[in-house]
């Protein structure tokens, strides 16, 4: 199966139907900083989540999809709930979640952005962004 919108690790950009949710903005408690665990800070997040929308389109159902609202959900419980050290595992976390409970779903990329960092200089947000495919990753 291919996928869109991602580079797969020989450099093909990989293609295919997605629901995408950008812009999500939560309030979490994340990072390694002793005031960043306990005064929190906004988290902005992108999901792209891959999957067959032919059914859908051609229904008109949404059983025939993921609700985006189930994976606004996700990506809320994780970022407001229990701290992680690093934006890394806060995006994997967000990513074996979704993978693990919309079974449709063959992967999913997450983009998490801070925008209030202490660094010299204007920036809009530093983050990271990684991809997960349920071939590969749902199993670990």
């Amino acid at each position: 199966m291919v996928f869109a919108g991602a580079m797969t690790e020989e450099g093909d950009t990989v293609k295919g139907d997605k629901l995408v949710l950008r812009g999500l903005k939560f309030h979490g408690y994340h990072g390694v900083k002793v005031e960043e665990r306990k005064l929190g800070q906004k988290f902005l997040i992108d999901v792209d989540a891959w999957m067959d929308l032919q059914a859908a389109g051609k229904s008109d159902n949404l059983l025939d999809t993921v609700s985006y609202t189930e994976i606004y959900r996700i990506v809320r419980e994780v970022v407001e709930g229990p701290p992680q050290n690093l934006l890394e595992s806060l995006a994997q976390l967000i990513a074996s979640t979704t993978l693990a409970k919309c079974l449709q779903i063959s992967a999913v990329r997450v983009k998490v952005g801070k925008p209030h960092v202490a660094v010299q200089g204007p920036v809009d947000y530093l983050g990271v962004e990684i991809i997960r495919y349920r071939s590969i990753d749902a199993k670990n």
